[in-house]
This record gives structure tokens, sequence and C-alpha cells, in this order.
């Protein structure tokens, strides 16, 4: 029965995304990672965000 789930899911998953983006913090200056999984019409707007 796992198997049915996992399979599922793997294919669901191609309609999004993982996006990865650094981020510099106003306090320290230090960089940040922010990750998101998004759907895959909206990295493009994700990634232009500041």
């Amino acid at each position: 029965m796992a198997k049915k789930v996992v399979a599922s899911l793997q294919s669901a998953g191609k309609d999004f995304a993982k996006v990865i983006r650094m981020v510099k913090s106003e306090k320290s200056g230090a960089y940040a990672f922010k990750e998101d999984i998004i759907p895959n019409n909206q990295v493009k707007d994700f990634i232009a965000k500041k």
C-alpha cells in the first residue's frame, strides 16, 4: 500500500518546484537562505521579489 502512496505523490510533485533564494538580513548583514515549495507558474514571481 505504501508504494501506491509514494507513486501518487511523485506524479503530483511535477506541478511544484522547490525554490531557494539568498536573502540579506537587514539587522546583521548576514545572508540567509529562504526555501519554499511553490507551483511552477509562480517561480519567476518568487525570484523577482526582494
